[in-house]
């Protein structure tokens, strides 16, 4: 899964370079109408077109038949049944070629959410850090593998200059997570560490500050589909104990779009994959 995220984060900053240069809303849209454009293209060709047309049809015929003989109850009931089946066809035809979409679109979207959706860490100035209450930082949710779970009590957690502990590190055996609070003091992009007591260790990217890098993540996972969703930094290897790691990231406003964070780009995605694949459906000529 690393090297596919890689590829594919590869392309997109190709792709992207020039749109970004019009502003992440415009990068959002056009890339959702391609998508959308696109998609239809695909459907067109693995889908039954003869099959969805014919089923319309029939609904319609059904329905002129309802219309017709209205007080007909036994042929109204008919045309009703055979309306409702024919709908049960009609779905089937469009779900089906859609599940194949559903791959490309999981890639592509999760590719805009570490993109579009987060900005870095607020920076708090170190003579402030000792007046600051428990749960005014940042939480660091480490979550373990259910057959590592012991492994909670072999863990430290290193933090680089530029970001200082508000809180010990809690680790709970029983329950295989453990927590910290933290602040950022400085402006940076840093590699917090995971340390065991058999030398291995593994780290989390933060970043914090006036910043702007090309994608960051508030989490980094170990699951092979978890990590689709999440491919702005490689997940865990197979012998790596830990499941999961996670904070909050503050979510980025999408400019002129309303609705901001990871909802909105993915809101205002899908939207424009829809309106630009129902601009074309008659020029490409396409059933759905």
């Amino acid at each position: 899964m690393n090297s596919i995220n890689q590829l594919i984060t590869t392309i997109f900053d190709v792709l992207l370079t020039p749109l970004e240069a019009m502003g992440h809303e415009v990068a959002l849209i056009v890339m959702g109408g391609v998508f959308g454009v696109l998609a239809l293209v695909v459907f067109k060709y693995i889908s039954s077109q003869r099959g969805i047309k014919l089923a319309k049809d029939k609904i319609k015929g059904h329905m002129i038949a309802i219309r017709l003989y209205q007080d007909d109850l036994a042929v109204v009931g008919a045309s009703v049944c055979k309306v409702l089946l024919r709908n049960l066809q009609y779905i089937s035809l469009n779900f089906a070629p859609f599940l194949p979409l559903a791959i490309p679109f999981v890639f592509v979207i999760a590719q805009m959410v570490v993109r579009y959706s987060f900005d870095p860490l607020p920076v708090v100035a170190v003579e402030d850090v000792d007046d600051m209450l428990a749960g005014q930082g940042v939480e660091l949710h480490v979550e373990f593998k259910p057959e590592a779970r012991a492994r909670a009590g072999e863990l430290s957690l290193v933090l680089p200059e530029g970001l200082q502990a508000l809180s010990p590190l809690v680790r709970i055996e029983s329950g295989g997570v453990a927590f910290q609070e933290f602040v950022a003091t400085s402006a940076g992009e840093y590699a917090v560490e995971f340390r065991f007591e058999d030398g291995t260790s593994y780290t989390k990217t933060v970043v914090a500050g006036d910043l702007a890098p090309r994608m960051m993540q508030p989490e980094r996972v170990s699951g092979f589909f978890s990590a689709s969703l999440w491919p702005a930094e490689d997940r865990f290897d197979d012998d790596c104990p830990i499941a999961h790691i996670a904070f909050v990231y503050p979510e980025r406003d999408c400019g002129w779009l309303p609705l901001s964070g990871p909802l909105g780009v993915m809101t205002w995605f899908v939207v424009a994959s829809m309106l630009f694949a129902f601009a074309v459906i008659k020029p490409l000529g396409v059933q759905i």
